[in-house]
């Protein structure tokens, strides 16, 4: 990628990205929306009918996002059913298969799904382009879209988790043949979605978790050592499918702990990973998520290099309590400490719907929490 002190000037469509008052990408699905999936799932509902379905309450979406003054749009996820395994399953080569367990979460266990090597992997005619070019459609002065995407190593990791389960099909030599044929897939999207008008991508990754979580690396075999070479290695995988895109794409970074029926999967601090993560991967933006103790301080915000945005996640997407706007703009004056205030932004902590199955709170819920995050941007930020 190049330089982004040299590109963020160049930079015209997206210049703004990401906004004071943002959003990681997720929305709830209307009950509607549930309907025809599960409709569809047995039969009573053809593509049509369900691309109507989705076209319709993507569409209310979109005008709710724009009345409520955001200044980003997507289509809320809702075409699809995981955040990551969808997008994977659109690759070439990659294919749905069961898993033997689902992801542990605190509390609960996901679906047991996941993504496994059955061919040539390729990102020719991904599905998620068109998917964007819908939401583009509805761009107007001031509005942006939005298209996420989990990250590469999120699929490479995805992949490694198949292989030792013994799920993949025996296409590649080894593990790196595996990664630089995810690499290619990915810059083929990157691409095609730039092509298609995005100009403004979030690349969704949870593969820092258990890098974070100290209480969790005697079960996964980890150390700090291990964690040291784990995240060097996430950073240029990441990089490496990033290499060569053009200076008017924006492209950010969503770090999350997990994110399911209102669960959580980890917790710890950045201190670890900011090094080869925040100092490292070539991005113009971290959205993190700092709505509770869960997720350390803001110290480790000194590795984020000049001129590199930081979103600060501070209001919960988990519980539909409303956070209070006083105490969020004192812990935005803390983060000031480590990044400039002009280089901070606020969201939610994560996407409302990871999943299909949404967290435990209303949408009414849902709107009043981006409220409070305007609201508190407006008053913090002239600009916002």
């Amino acid at each position: 990628m190049a330089d982004k002190t040299k590109t963020v000037a160049e930079k015209t469509a997206t210049e703004h990205v990401p906004f004071r008052a943002d959003f990681v990408g997720s929305f709830l699905r209307p009950e509607r929306l549930k309907r025809a999936r599960a409709d569809y799932a047995t039969g009573a509902l053809d593509d049509a009918g369900l691309e109507a379905q989705e076209d319709s309450c993507i569409d209310e979406l979109i005008a709710h996002q724009k009345a409520a003054g955001l200044h980003a749009i997507t289509d809320g996820e809702f075409r699809r059913s995981w955040w990551h395994l969808d997008f994977f399953w659109g690759l070439n080569g990659i294919e749905k298969a069961a898993a033997p367990g689902g992801y542990p979460f605190h509390g609960e266990t996901t679906r047991a799904e996941t993504a496994v090597i059955a061919g040539p992997i390729s990102g020719e005619d991904h599905p998620f382009v068109d998917h964007f070019r819908y939401v583009k459609a509805h761009e107007e002065p001031g509005v942006v879209a939005k298209q996420t995407i989990p990250a590469p190593i999120q699929c490479v990791a995805e992949l490694r988790l198949a292989q030792s389960r013994g799920q993949n099909a025996a296409i590649y030599d080894d593990d790196e043949a595996v990664v630089q044929a995810v690499v290619a897939a990915y810059r083929q999207v990157i691409s095609d979605l730039y092509d298609a008008g995005c100009r403004n991508l979030q690349l969704d990754d949870c593969t820092w978790d258990f890098y974070m979580d100290r209480g969790q690396w005697d079960k996964f075999g980890l150390d700090e050592e291990k964690v040291k070479a784990g995240s060097a290695d996430g950073v240029r995988i990441n990089d490496l499918a990033l290499e060569s895109i053009p200076s008017d794409l924006t492209v950010t970074t969503h770090v999350c702990r997990g994110n399911y029926h209102s669960h959580y999967a980890s917790e710890g601090g950045y201190d670890l990973v900011a090094p080869h993560l925040f100092a490292h991967e070539k991005v113009d933006a971290f959205y993190l998520e700092y709505d509770d103790p869960r997720s350390g301080g803001f110290e480790p915000l000194s590795c984020v290099p000049a001129g590199t945005k930081v979103v600060l996640g501070l209001v919960t997407t988990k519980r539909p309590d409303l956070e209070d706007a006083d105490a969020i703009k004192r812990r935005i004056a803390e983060a000031a400490r480590y990044v400039p205030l002009d280089d901070l932004c606020l969201s939610p902590q994560c996407g409302f719907a990871s999943t299909e199955e949404g967290n435990q709170l209303t949408e009414e819920d849902q709107w009043a929490k981006i409220a409070l995050v305007r609201k508190v941007a407006s008053e913090v930020w002239p600009d916002a």
